[in-house]
């Protein structure tokens, strides 16, 4: 076993053990501390709970991260196909860790958190990302996918709010919810259009060509997946931000009519 695959393997059982770790122990004891409202929730409501703080963990290091190597990572900047960068790896071996952890908990809990379209998603990255790992090739796309996992904090954050039943109309849940909307388009859907341009762009050339049957069919097709269950989750993101932004609107017009008839 060579170096690059012990660090990739040692990094992957890590993020897997940590967030594991997480789920069952740090999560409980933090989110008691910070938030007393957890306390009182049911046994189905705590596993979520602590599922979405992991998942917002993950979200928050992997997209973060990622943003930094997608502007600073010279390896795959230089060469997007097959640039092999081990930073990205050691980000992509972070993720993969992460997603097999949440699909054992998503197995072992699901009459609570089960969900067909996580198991799809998670399945299509961890195929993806192997071949990431395991060849080295197409690490700059890989690394890029990651960077639409900065939606998932403010995803994970409108369930809590509702988990301690905060209006739905509030002002923090409001906010929230237009960040969410805006940043779930930002890094998730904008990117669509320039990213199936550069990939015509290469089809054809030696570099795409070197990459073999498999690994092409691979990319574009877990890339197609998991790009149509974003536009799935956009439209019902947008069309719940359409009925918050409508109530509003009527609020103000009913607020104004009541101040009219005093005046």
């Amino acid at each position: 076993m060579d170096t690059n695959t012990k660090v990739v393997s040692s990094t992957v059982f890590t993020s897997f053990f940590t967030f594991q770790l997480l789920f069952y122990f740090i999560s409980f004891w933090f989110s008691a501390k910070v938030s007393p409202g957890f306390v009182s929730l049911s046994f189905e409501k705590k596993i979520e709970w602590n599922s979405r703080v992991v998942s917002t963990c993950h979200s928050l290091v992997v997209g973060l991260f990622g943003l930094y190597l997608f502007f600073f990572d010279e390896a795959t900047m230089a060469d997007p196909l097959w640039g092999d960068s081990s930073l990205v790896k050691v980000n992509i071996s972070i993720a993969t860790g992460y997603l097999i952890s949440d699909l054992l908990i998503l197995i072992l809990y699901w009459k609570v958190i089960g969900d067909k379209y996580f198991i799809i998603h998670h399945c299509a990255a961890l195929y993806a990302y192997y071949y990431v790992l395991r060849y080295g090739v197409l690490a700059s796309i890989g690394n890029f996918r990651l960077l639409a996992e900065l939606s998932s904090p403010f995803v994970n954050q409108r369930w809590f709010f509702e988990a301690l039943k905060y209006p739905k109309f509030s002002k923090a849940n409001v906010i929230n919810g237009i960040l969410m909307t805006v940043v779930f388009f930002i890094v998730r859907i904008a990117p669509i259009p320039p990213f199936y341009s550069y990939m015509y762009s290469v089809l054809g050339t030696e570099a795409y060509i070197r990459l073999g049957f498999l690994i092409q069919c691979s990319w574009i097709s877990t890339c197609v997946v998991l790009d149509i269950m974003n536009v799935m989750w956009m439209i019902k993101i947008t069309k719940g931000c359409i009925k918050v932004i409508s109530f509003i609107r009527q609020e103000k017009t009913k607020s104004s009519l009541q101040n009219g008839k005093l005046d």
